[in-house]
């Protein structure tokens, strides 16, 4: 199978992967056959990239790190808690998170279980979905990214729990903000910027008088757009200030977010969002930090073609956990010309590295 943009995608193309929605719900069933019509569909609903089928990479498969049924259960739990702080205005915002936390807390040792007990590096964008609404979806990807990253740095089960939760409700001051901003699909005035900025105090008011929640959840809520630098919002504060629980969750949020597609912005492929993260290292983000996210997740997905620094051209294969950037690689290409398959690994091949991704995928491709 071969993970290549939606937008690329030729009519005729089979998809090699079902197209499940948050809920869980089958949207397209692995198999059929890729119309212009339903190419088309997949663009409106937001799914960037797919897995085709290709003869010559059938074979590669990819395990979901954590099961469909946990993510829909995940993001279930999140969107009912937001959803009642969103509708719900005869109980204050802090009692339906004290009713939730439970919940929530429960979703969190399931994922941590998952995630400990998995030999694979985290792939979230290799998972097919759709969302209705962003905010649930990212909440759940960034609780994920997080967890990772505090198994990473060794954190305790105690901490991974308080992080975890910290990392599931910390969008959840945007629950206060007017929706027509929020899921605005143009460029933000000025003012509605700052609409939008307040949903880190928000979060945090909101958090702060739930007695069932640890304080530092409700500062992960408040600092997780602050910056090193003293760049970020809502209160400017540096480095040390920060907390260690904010700034790991910080990372995990800019990379959800560019690695996500968004009404104003196509998804970025997660190397790219590690640029992005590698460049504001030591200045915006903790340095360690991202290099302990590099170490947890697959760098190039399953599926993926890739360009090497020999001028060969394969798909990526399988993964290594301990060099998330040297995959094993299925070599399809050499010279610019199609050759019988054979793998080579860069975890051994240490002369040759990634230069560049294709997400395009052509029938003429194929060796005969």
């Amino acid at each position: 199978m071969r993970y290549i943009a939606t937008s690329s995608v030729e009519s005729g193309a089979i998809l090699a992967r079902t197209i499940y929605n948050d809920k869980g719900q089958v949207l397209l069933s692995a198999g059929v056959q890729l119309q212009e019509s339903l190419i088309q569909r997949l663009l409106n609903i937001g799914i960037p990239f797919i897995y085709i089928k290709d003869s010559r990479t059938d074979d590669i498969g990819y395990k979901e790190v954590i099961p469909r049924e946990l993510k829909t259960k995940a993001i279930s739990s999140i969107q009912d808690t937001f959803e009642q702080i969103r509708v719900v205005k005869t109980l204050p915002s802090s009692v339906v998170i004290e009713k939730s936390s439970q919940s929530l807390m429960s979703v969190i040792r399931e994922l941590h279980t998952q995630i400990q007990n998995n030999d694979s590096l985290l792939s979230l964008l290799s998972d097919v979905y759709a969302y209705d609404d962003y905010i649930f979806t990212h909440s759940f990807n960034v609780t994920l990214y997080s967890l990772a990253i505090g198994k990473e740095l060794g954190f305790s089960t105690k901490e991974l729990e308080v992080l975890g939760l910290g990392a599931i409700l910390h969008d959840v001051g945007k629950m206060k903000t007017p929706t027509d901003v929020l899921l605005k699909p143009g460029k933000l005035t000025a003012e509605e910027f700052e609409q939008i900025k307040k949903h880190a105090e928000d979060g945090f008011e909101m958090l702060r008088n739930v007695a069932t929640v640890s304080l530092i959840v409700a500062h992960c809520a408040y600092q997780h757009h602050e910056r090193l630098n003293g760049s970020g919002y809502p209160r400017g504060i540096k480095r040390e200030e920060i907390h260690p629980y904010a700034k790991i969750i910080a990372v995990a949020d800019v990379f959800d977010a560019v690695t996500s597609d968004r009404i104003y912005r196509g998804a970025m492929l997660p190397h790219n969002g590690l640029e992005i993260l590698f460049a504001g290292a030591g200045t915006l983000f903790d340095e360690e930090i991202v290099k302990a996210f590099r170490r947890a997740i697959a760098i190039y997905p399953v599926g993926l073609t890739v360009e090497l620094s020999d001028g060969r051209k394969g798909v990526v294969s399988k993964q290594n956990i301990n060099v998330s950037d040297r995959p094993i690689i299925r070599i399809l290409e050499e010279e610019g010309q199609s050759v019988p398959p054979y793998e080579i690994n860069l975890e051994a091949e240490l002369s040759v590295v990634i230069t560049g991704c294709d997400t395009t995928f052509q029938r003429k491709d194929s060796f005969n």
